[in-house]
């Protein structure tokens, strides 16, 4: 079958990182990219504004590599964490070609379905049957990504999940993120576990934390820029920034590259979910642009 079999003709076909990706333009002239190579977001432009996501000009694409920026599916297991520690880090969802499943263009979004199920391969590192769907929308000032997840096989199964959002900023010291006050974090580059007890948290450098049983919707300050993030079933908040001397191991990315992203991720890390034969979960992220 054709790549592009599944999609309406105003779909626009390209080739990113040498892979092939689908454009979505909403009437409004909002549009994403997002390619077939782990069903990755690599770009997302709201109406009259200007990117929104941090790609790695440095980041490459092909079997088995994961991207570099943009919006990295992880599945089945977030980071080496588990709960299938025998996995890849950061499972195998986001370094296999998707197939499209269906597109369509509404009176003010664009949407397409990306979907991942189980082959040998696949079943050579984990052993159960799944049907893993993303569905990206766009429209005006907003970015839905939606994450579905269903046990195929006759099995259950354990699974964390994490949408690995790479947000490009201005310069991360003029950064500043509301709605993590009270929130507990595990603190990844220190050590220990304690309470965020900043209103708004700014930046310095590496920062590597999970904040559990976020309840609030969160606010990136850059500048003029307002943006939001909101999550559904989905309640760990992954907060990373490699740093100057982390962004110097990075084969992918720039030197200078730490200062102009930061990783906001909608997550279900700290209480992964079981699924029975038969069942199904949805999680989202949703990006809102209130100001530019």
């Amino acid at each position: 079958m054709n790549h592009t079999d599944n999609l309406p003709e105003e779909f626009e076909v390209t080739e990113v990182l040498g892979q092939p990706a689908i454009v979505l333009k909403a009437p409004d002239g909002s549009r994403a990219t997002v390619l077939l190579h782990g069903a990755h977001v690599v770009s997302w432009v709201p109406a009259g504004a200007e990117e929104q996501l941090y790609l790695s000009p440095q980041a490459i694409a092909g079997p088995g590599m994961a991207v570099r920026g943009g919006v990295p599916v992880i599945f089945p297991q977030f980071e080496l964490m588990g709960p299938d520690t025998s996995l890849p880090r950061h499972g195998l969802a986001r370094t296999r070609t998707w197939a499209i499943d269906s597109g369509r263009i509404g009176e003010e979004h664009a949407q397409v379905t990306l979907v991942l199920t189980d082959d040998d391969a696949t079943r050579a590192l984990w052993p159960h049957g799944f049907r893993l769907e993303l569905t990206v929308s766009v429209e005006a000032n907003r970015l839905d990504l939606e994450l579905h997840a269903e046990n195929t096989g006759d099995t259950a199964w354990s699974f964390s999940t994490a949408l690995h959002t790479y947000l490009a900023v201005s310069e991360l010291t003029q950064v500043r993120l509301q709605g993590l006050i009270g929130r507990r974090f595990i603190d990844r580059v220190n050590g220990g576990e304690t309470i965020e007890d900043h209103p708004e948290k700014r930046f310095h450098g590496e920062i590597d934390r999970i904040y559990a049983n976020v309840k609030e919707h969160l606010l990136l300050r850059d500048g003029p820029r307002r943006l939001r993030i909101d999550q559904q079933e989905m309640p760990d908040v992954v907060v990373w920034n490699p740093g100057a001397d982390g962004a110097a191991r990075l084969a992918d990315m720039p030197d200078d590259g730490w200062q102009h992203m930061l990783c906001l991720e909608a997550a279900r890390i700290l209480d992964p979910i079981k699924l029975a034969p038969g069942q199904d979960w949805d999680g989202r992220q949703s990006l809102t642009l209130e100001a530019f």
